[in-house]
């Protein structure tokens, strides 16, 4: 599915116009944002968030030396 989103405040002049432009093809819809305001915002999300090295720790402990050979 592909969606054609058209801001809200161009949609009297665009709904229309899309709608009618993309009639004949079945995988299109033409849809309206109506979202308010952003979705992040740094006060709302609860400050638990941790960012953390992903890499993998080397194991603790001694190791014998290992000769070349």
């Amino acid at each position: 599915m592909i969606y054609c989103v058209i801001p809200e405040v161009l949609a009297d002049e665009l709904q229309d116009k899309l709608r009618d432009y993309y009639k004949d093809e079945p995988n299109v819809e033409v849809i309206i944002d109506r979202r308010r305001g952003e979705r992040r915002s740094g006060s709302e999300s609860g400050g638990k968030r941790q960012i953390r090295d992903r890499r993998r720790r080397r194991a603790s402990g001694s190791f014998p030396k290992i000769e070349a050979g």
